[in-house]
């Protein structure tokens, strides 16, 4: 996957993180299947 694609998934995931703790979101199954996403682009980008 190119570098672009992955800023652009890092970015989406990390507006739904946002927009769902926003909105109250309790659900930490979901929150953290985003997390783990998130955290594995960041690896991928070495950032």
């Amino acid at each position: 996957m190119s570098i672009n694609q992955l800023e652009s998934n890092l970015e989406a995931i990390t507006r739904t993180i946002a927009k769902l703790k926003k909105d109250g979101c309790t659900d930490e199954k979901i929150l953290n299947e985003l997390y783990e996403e998130r955290d594995k682009i960041l690896k991928d980008l070495n950032l």
